[in-house]
């Protein structure tokens, strides 16, 4: 990790990557049963050792691209320091009801303290209430936390600190705003969601719903993991940073099920200046979910209204962007099979140049068919392939056991900085 912080600037969802956020599967990921499989928002247990070796494709691309940051490393190092280690544990103990456990977290060394808060804490069988809780972890591992993009998003040179949907998340956005709090690593202004209205319960978002057009267009999902009041709070705190005099929130609603339409990012991603990946019988066909733009002038909401959808309304603000079928166009039994297993969930490390999983032929089919170059992550590792010779290409992860978590390519990478898209 280099000295001295760097300045978060995320402008887009495609201008060339200059530092990013990862966090690669460890011990957490095992560290469950059937029974807590859906505690952990899984729908089926990982094969670690194969699951990493995956998971090294994605680091091993983009540590040839940009500079990157793994969480673990960042947390040890805040450890270190009394006052941050005091906070966050305090934070986390409180939070989390195992107030009883400060002491015990505070003695112990920050790289083994690291992995108890990301591995989890086996709780300790000494009492009766600890015996008839029936609870094997006292802090229980963070089985997601691989997917970075949830707990925290860049928008311009700010950080989201996100509430997540789900209480067993919570400790990941504590890791993360603790992180991004402290200024030897990271130059950013904070939005944190815990610290508005915290007894209310409706309000919670995810990053995996949260995707910057523009500088002055977000695109929000409003599903199950971001709920409308949520949305509201980062509007009202986009209207008292400043920023463009002008900005556009375009918020799409989302299905409650299945599983798979978890977030904005599961149905539309963006892959060139102008291109953008679709699942299309949500984005672009006839149905009952919403997409509603909002117009925030002056530092106030100044207009809301139900346009047709995503694409047609980025054309009217001047992003004319081809869509690209998730599963192809010919086949719906596809286009669903292929969005199941994250089709849709391009990440863009440069203009047209983006990662996604081998496993989904038939959305590969169309991204040759639109002029990009399939080439596997291997190959780019390896040196075989140089991605400076490629206009557009996608570069392909294998994808058995990663998918099974919930999620692809952008799920796993936390943008920090990218270049200014020209």
């Amino acid at each position: 990790m280099a000295n001295g912080s760097i300045s978060i600037n995320v402008q887009s969802e495609i201008g060339k990557l200059e530092a990013v956020l990862l966090h690669s599967p460890g011990a957490e990921v095992e560290n469950m049963t059937p029974r807590n499989a859906q505690r952990a928002l899984y729908s089926d247990i990982l094969n670690l050792s194969i699951a990493q070796k995956e998971y090294e494709q994605v680091s091993g691309v983009l540590s040839k691209v940009c500079k990157t940051y793994q969480i673990k490393d960042l947390l040890t190092n805040l450890l270190d320091n009394h006052t941050d280690r005091e906070a966050l544990i305090g934070k986390i103990c409180v939070t989390e009801e195992v107030t009883d456990y400060f002491e015990f977290l505070m003695d112990m060394p920050s790289k083994a303290l690291a992995t108890v808060l990301i591995e989890g804490l086996p709780a300790r069988i000494n009492t009766l209430t600890a015996y008839l809780k029936d609870d094997y972890y006292a802090l229980f591992p963070l089985y997601n936390y691989y997917f970075t993009r949830d707990a925290s998003v860049s928008l311009g040179n700010k950080v989201l600190v996100c509430r997540m949907a789900s209480k067993v998340r919570m400790r990941e956005s504590l890791i993360n705003e603790a992180i991004f709090r402290n200024k030897r690593y990271f130059d950013c202004d904070l939005i944190n969601a815990h610290d508005f209205q915290p007894g209310n319960n409706e309000i919670y978002m995810e990053g995996g719903d949260v995707l910057v057009a523009r500088e002055d267009i977000l695109l929000i999902g409003n599903g199950m993991r971001t709920s409308s009041q949520g949305i509201d709070m980062l509007i009202s705190r986009l209207c008292k940073s400043t920023g463009p005099e002008k900005r556009h929130i375009i918020v799409q609603q989302l299905p409650s099920s299945p599983e798979s339409f978890i977030h904005l990012d599961m149905v539309f991603t963006m892959l060139d200046v102008d291109r953008a990946m679709v699942f299309e019988p949500l984005i672009l066909n006839e149905n009952q979910y919403q997409t509603v733009h909002i117009i925030i002038e002056g530092g106030k909401v100044t207009k809301i209204k139900s346009v047709n959808n995503i694409l047609s309304i980025l054309k009217k603000l001047g992003m004319d962007l081809e869509p690209v079928t998730c599963g192809g166009s010919a086949d719906e039994w596809n286009q669903e099979r292929e969005q199941w297993h994250s089709g849709a969930n391009f990440f863009a490390f440069a203009p047209g140049k983006v990662m996604s999983y081998a496993r989904n032929v038939h959305t590969l089919n169309e991204m040759q068919k639109s002029g990009f170059d399939i080439i596997t992550a291997r190959e780019v590792i390896s040196g075989k392939k140089d991605l400076e010779r490629y206009k557009r290409c996608v570069v392909t992860i294998d994808g058995s056991e990663l998918p099974r978590g919930g999620g692809g390519a952008r799920c796993m990478t936390m943008p920090l900085r990218r270049e200014p898209v020209l």
